[in-house]
């Protein structure tokens, strides 16, 4: 990343749903001096003072105006349009216009979303060939997929801060639909689209991984079971599903670790093990890299979930 770009640690309201949603109102207009400075570190390619989150960031605005950077892109944002930025893409925003400015913002890991039932969808989401935010040209140009997007965020919104009965399932039914309209709508095809046909080739090891994830596997037996070489193998996995084969246990084996932490007492030893990871040094380093905490601290933190206040 640049040198002196800030990362942001992002605080999930429902670390089930991996996502925070939150309103910015403001009405203090960056000085001209200050949005000088902005848009000519842009065009230099300087981003000392901008920012980047693990998370995708979906921007709604309700009112006023926002001028959006991200390395690519210069986007005047005002009411009713969005922007999107991808995971880990740097980038900065600034009120340009006087008045009251109000916003939300949506942060999610989409990697949280992943499993056996939407894996085929989810790749295009990898972010393998290029950032999501080469999407936004569908919020400029498609005012069906503008306005239903706004919708479903608005929606989103509105569940997580009243935290009605079944909220999680009507915001998750939510998340999918802003997916699908951006899939659907993607008419310059800038989403890493695979050739399903690689997918099919690939489902007996996605069974072979489901069927012995608490063992040891090994890459070798899995391509072998596929008659590929190791190399053929590793390649093939990566541009089928957007992540690597080793990324892809090391993640359900987390999935899997966090379900044991949520629904047993048994020792964080024991559910390492139960998760296939032999060292507790490296089930540790693991777990932290997908949650941002530790197993006890996850465990901890979800046995009363609550929304944390806006």
């Amino acid at each position: 990343m640049y040198s002196g770009m800030h990362h942001e640690q992002v605080i999930y309201q429902n670390p089930f749903l991996a996502m925070r949603i939150w309103q910015i109102d403001c009405k203090d207009t960056a000085p001209e001096a200050v949005q000088l400075q902005v848009e000519q570190d842009w065009r230099q390619k300087q981003y000392a003072e901008w920012h980047y989150h693990e998370e995708v960031e979906f921007l709604l605005i309700l009112k006023g105006e926002l001028t959006a950077f991200c390395t690519e892109e210069r986007l005047v944002l005002r009411k009713g349009d969005i922007c999107l930025f991808g995971s880990s893409e740097p980038h900065r925003t600034i009120q340009t216009k006087d008045g009251n400015l109000s916003y939300l913002v949506f942060q999610i890991d989409l990697r949280k979303y992943w499993d056996q039932s939407t894996l085929n969808s989810m790749r295009h989401f990898s972010e393998v060939l290029r950032p999501l935010s080469t999407l936004n040209y569908i919020y400029r140009e498609c005012r069906d997929a503008r306005t239903r997007s706004a919708a479903l965020i608005r929606d989103i919104f509105k569940e997580m801060n009243e935290g009605q009965l079944g909220y999680e399932l009507a915001v998750s039914s939510r998340i999918k639909d802003l997916l699908l309209l951006l899939l659907r709508h993607d008419e310059r095809m800038q989403l890493n689209y695979s050739d399903n046909q690689l997918a099919h080739r690939l489902q007996p090891a996605i069974d072979y991984v489901e069927e012995r994830l608490g063992n040891k596997l090994s890459v070798v037996e899995v391509s072998s079971l596929l008659n590929m070489s190791y190399t053929h193998f590793i390649k093939t996995f990566k541009k089928a599903f957007g992540m690597s084969f080793i990324d892809f246990v090391s993640y359900k084996r987390i999935r899997k670790a966090e379900q044991q932490l949520l629904t047993s007492d048994i020792s964080i030893a024991e559910v390492a093990e139960a998760a296939g990871v032999s060292n507790l040094g490296h089930f540790y380093d693991l777990f932290q890299r997908y949650n941002d905490c530790s197993p006890k601290q996850f465990r901890d933190r979800h046995k009363a979930p609550a929304l944390s206040p806006q």
